[in-house]
């Protein structure tokens, strides 16, 4: 296969790249402003202009991009110095292919320009404390009044819950039945009455995550994605799309730094990089880095042809989070003791990068699934292994044991 551009590409990046290098905001523009008011106010720029989502339609704030275009984009804007939108992520990689399949004209045309835009901003409302790993084992309850569902229950591990206006969120509607088919997905606005947040402080010193609680949240039922009962399908559309995502971020530490670190830190006198078991562990990151773009590219051509990703995006979030990790932690090793500092001050061409990723990768691999839910899915999915036994298959969810 040829990866070079073709003529249409090498345009198309051309113009990219002209556009971003005059549009990037400068300093002065951003001084003053806290980083979510930077990452708005360049959303709302490329937004503008036509370059924000660009892989959407144009009624919804795109302009009819192909998925070659999107990473190109993605691969020139990661070249200026332009403000991190990270907290559009779960909106714009989630939350939008999941309304785009599932939702009405109007909810479209009302939700997915102020996502492309940055104006709104989305959670993910799917982990419990009960369930674990297990999507399907959730217990947070929906009950119908009138035109209305009342929501009581408990969300966990929700990132940016405290600074989103809307959440997508799954609950069980029907405990009769066998737990992947009581299932109903909702949005729902993060300001309503009833909805408690509180922040949950992890060991990296951050609180991006959160527990979410529902008292007698009334969810009008416009607001359903799918039919009642359909919740776990239309979960698999959010799934699908959140692995492509977190697997192809991989997320703090990359490969080309650690060889830059490689290069600079010595080892006996001669820089690190001379060293055969240096060199070793660098090349089996880049053989994980290259097999993980070529992957995605994969998923691409399946986006490409309007498919929704499948299961293969597991092998993305698997890899890459751990390969991120083994590398944040070699890295602090190359560093010795000046490894042991977080302070982004001490060390000019690096800051805390390593540090930073090494103590929150272990959240990247819990969120949109464990390792261990990754291995199972590609083992079952994938490769077509037999299934782990399940003592809960095909009974009611009221049956199902508690351990209590």
């Amino acid at each position: 296969m040829d990866f070079e551009d073709s003529q249409e590409e090498a345009t198309f990046r051309s113009e990219a790249r002209a556009w971003l290098e005059a549009n990037v905001p400068s300093e002065d523009e951003l001084a003053g402003l806290d980083g979510m008011a930077r990452a708005k106010f360049w959303q709302k720029r490329k937004a503008e202009s036509g370059w924000a989502c660009i892989r959407w339609p144009q009624e919804f704030g795109g302009r009819d991009a192909n998925a070659i275009q999107q990473v190109i984009l993605g691969q020139e804007e990661s070249k200026v110095a332009a403000p991190e939108t990270g907290v559009f992520g779960i909106g714009q990689g989630m939350a939008a292919p999941t309304l785009m399949t599932w939702a009405d004209e109007e909810a479209k045309k009302q939700f997915l320009p102020r996502l492309a835009s940055g104006e709104d901003i989305w959670c993910q409302l799917f982990s419990e404390p009960a369930g674990g790993s297990d999507l399907a084992a959730l217990r947070t309850k929906a009950e119908k009044d009138g035109d209305d569902w009342i929501i009581n229950g408990q969300k966990i591990w929700t990132s940016g819950a405290h600074y989103s206006d809307w959440g997508i969120l799954v609950v069980r509607t029907d405990p009769s039945v066998p737990k992947h088919k009581g299932l109903t997905y909702f949005y729902v606005d993060m300001k309503s009455p009833g909805i408690e947040i509180k922040p949950i402080r992890q060991i990296s010193g951050e609180a991006n995550f959160n527990e979410v609680y529902f008292t007698d949240v009334r969810i009008p039922d416009s607001q359903r994605l799918g039919d009642v009962g359909q919740g776990w399908q239309v979960s698999l559309t959010t799934l699908m799309n959140e692995r492509a995502s977190i697997g192809a971020g991989g997320g703090g530490t990359k490969f080309s730094t650690v060889k830059k670190l490689a290069e600079t830190v010595q080892i006996n006198g001669k820089p690190a990089i001379e060293d055969s078991h240096v060199r070793a562990r660098l090349a089996s990151w880049y053989v994980q880095e290259a097999g993980l773009k070529y992957t995605s590219y994969r998923t691409l051509s399946a986006l490409s042809r309007g498919a929704i990703p499948g299961p293969e995006n597991s092998i993305g979030k698997l890899v890459g989070a751990v390969k991120s990790q083994d590398m944040a932690s070699f890295a602090i090793d190359l560093l010795e003791q000046q490894g042991i500092v977080r302070d982004a001050d001490a060390d000019e061409m690096f800051g805390s990068l390593f540090q930073d990723t090494y103590m929150s990768i272990p959240g990247l691999r819990i969120a949109g699934g464990t390792d261990e839910i990754m291995a199972n899915i590609i083992a079952e999915r994938v490769l077509g292994l037999p299934q782990e036994p399940r003592m809960d298959k095909g009974i009611p969810f009221s049956e199902v044991p508690t351990g209590n």
